[in-house]
C-alpha cells in the first residue's frame, strides 16, 4: 500500500494517520499522499479511483492558495464514474517550512446524497394542507397556534415560568381557541399542567387583557 522508494521520510510518518482515517470512513473515503519531489503517489488508502502508488499524482506544485493552515477544502470533485466527491487537501511541510507533499481525502458523498433526496421525500409535503379538509380540526390548531408561539419567542416547551403560561394561554385564547369544550384537557395535556391550571392562566390572562384595554 505505502511504497518508501518514492516518499521521504515525512511523507512515511503520515502512512498510519492515513490508513486510520482511511479505515474509520471505509468505503466512502479514499486517502492519498502525495510527494511534490517526485510527483508521484506516494502511498494510497482505500483506492477507489482507480490509482495506485507509484502512478502520476497531476497535481500542480503552486500552493499559494492553501493559507495559513495549509489546508484547502473543502472543495468539489466528480469520479470517474460520475460520483460527488467531497475532497479536503493538507500541504505536508519539512523542518525548514518547504512544501514536500500533499494529504488528500477524497469522501464520497454521493451515497449521503441518495439518502438525503429519499428522507426529503418522505419528509417534504409537496402541497399544502387543503383548508377544508381540516378546518373543524381545533386539536391542530392549538398545536400549531402553540409551537408557533414559543418559535416566536425562542422558548422550550419544557422550561415556561408561570408567566410564560399564562401569556401562551393569551394568545390562544385571543385566537378562539378555547371556545371548544374539550380545547383545556387538549391544551393541559400538551404543557403538562392540571385544567384547574389552565382555567387560572386563563382568567390571569383576561384579567391582564382587561387592565391592558382600560384607558
Amino acid at each position: 500500500m505505502f511504497d518508501s522508494s518514492n516518499a521521504d521520510l515525512l511523507l512515511r510518518q503520515h502512512a498510519t494517520t492515513a490508513a486510520a482515517v482511511s479505515t474509520l470512513f471505509y468505503p466512502h473515503a479514499e486517502v492519498v499522499l502525495h510527494d511534490l519531489e517526485t510527483g508521484l503517489i506516494a502511498g494510497i488508502w482505500n483506492a477507489f479511483s482507480g490509482r495506485k502508488a507509484g502512478t502520476e499524482s497531476l497535481v500542480e506544485n503552486e500552493l499559494e492558495e492553501a493559507g495559513e493552515a495549509g489546508v484547502y477544502g473543502p472543495y468539489e470533485k466528480t469520479g470517474e464514474d460520475g460520483r460527488r466527491l467531497k475532497s479536503v487537501t493538507a500541504v505536508l511541510k519539512d523542518e525548514f517550512g518547504q512544501a514536500i507533499g500533499l494529504f488528500c481525502i477524497n469522501m464520497d458523498v454521493s451515497h449521503f446524497d441518495a439518502a438525503a433526496k429519499l428522507l426529503a421525500a418522505f419528509a417534504g409535503a409537496p402541497a399544502l394542507r387543503p383548508p377544508s379538509l381540516f378546518a373543524g380540526d381545533w386539536r391542530e390548531a392549538i398545536n400549531t397556534a402553540l409551537h408557533d408561539w414559543l418559535r416566536g419567542r425562542g422558548l422550550a416547551l419544557t422550561a415556561l415560568r408561570k408567566a410564560d403560561r399564562v401569556a401562551l394561554v393569551g394568545a390562544l385564547d385571543e385566537r378562539g381557541l378555547f371556545q371548544t369544550r374539550n380545547a383545556v384537557d387538549h391544551l393541559a395535556g400538551l404543557i403538562g399542567a392540571s385544567r384547574a391550571s389552565i382555567y387560572n392562566y386563563l382568567a390571569d390572562a383576561r384579567r391582564q387583557s382587561q387592565k391592558d384595554r382600560t384607558p
